[in-house]
């Protein structure tokens, strides 16, 4: 009866030692999320960070000045016809930038869900376009040339338009799969960026009236007709108008997908691909796509 006595009471103090040992555990400290195994990390929490990024933008000019070119020949002949006019081109703009980035994660087993501010300050993210362009516009709807006569009229449109992007926030919502120390996540929402927007027009030409002058005199009693082609030049006005906004905030989306890495403890080491576009400002179609390189700290 001792001896059996005596194995219970060692057999019990064993689970006891070890018990005590178990707040020493990794996944009592909260380094896994409970209900996960050791190989999954706990990305719950707030966490901060710093970027690095290279950013390839593009920039379409093509309407830039179509607003100027309708406001310069607004209730004249020559609104429908030139206000159209695709003038500029497109341009890719390149650079680097860097910033910062904030957020929060949720996680569930192997999901996790957040939300994230990201800044980015760009070095030297700018393009312009500038173009010259003539056109001959044959007695355009609502001129009224006399009998005989032909207009035509000879413009020639100069423009310019350049846009610099200062800055980006976005503020962006996250879902990704935690396998072991990676996370793998896509994200979508909203953008700000400040941008300097400038464009200029000027117009020059001449008015070509083109007639028949016929003419009739009498030699021996018979009457001969004689016919000259008369053209006759006049100029059109000067014209021109510019337009500037420094600092100007524009709205947009953004969406991409990318992968962080738990290197030690909590600290990670993020890469992603960004894609934004903005509404058009000035009539000038603004997008980005950039790849950034990140470490961030979670809490």
């Amino acid at each position: 009866m001792r001896r059996f006595l005596l194995a219970a009471v060692m057999f019990g103090a064993a689970p006891c030692a070890h018990a005590a040992d178990l707040p020493d555990l990794p996944v009592l400290r909260g380094s896994f999320p409970d209900g996960l195994s050791t190989a999954t990390r706990n990305w719950d929490g707030w966490y901060v960070g710093g970027q690095g990024d290279f950013t390839s933008g593009s920039t379409d000019f093509s309407s830039s000045i179509t607003g100027l070119t309708s406001f310069l020949f607004r209730n004249s002949v020559l609104q429908g016809p030139l206000s159209q006019i695709s003038l500029l081109s497109k341009t890719a703009p390149q650079g680097f930038g860097y910033g910062a980035f904030a957020g929060r994660n949720y996680q569930w087993d192997d999901l996790v869900f957040g939300f994230e501010a990201n800044y980015t300050y760009l070095t030297n993210l700018a393009s312009s376009s500038t173009n010259s362009i003539s056109r001959a516009i044959v007695n355009p709807p609502g001129d009224n040339p006399p009998a005989g006569h032909t207009h035509t009229y000879n413009v020639t449109l100069r423009g310019n338009a350049s846009v610099q992007i200062k800055d980006v926030i976005a503020l962006r919502g996250r879902a990704g799969w935690a396998t072991g120390n990676f996370l793998p996540y896509v994200f979508g929402g909203v953008a700000v960026g400040r941008m300097d927007v400038a464009r200029s027009v000027t117009s020059s030409g001449t008015l070509q009236d083109d007639f028949d002058v016929t003419t009739q005199t009498v030699v021996n009693n018979q009457v001969i007709t004689n016919t000259t082609h008369q053209t006759l030049f006049s100029p059109l006005p000067t014209l021109g108008a510019q337009e500037e906004r420094t600092n100007s905030f524009v709205a947009g989306w953004t969406g991409g997908l990318g992968m962080e890495y738990m290197l030690w403890n909590c600290v990670f080491v993020r890469g992603d691909w960004d894609y934004i576009k903005f509404v058009a400002v000035k009539n000038t179609s603004v997008s980005m796509n950039s790849a950034k390189l990140g470490i961030g700290y979670k809490f």
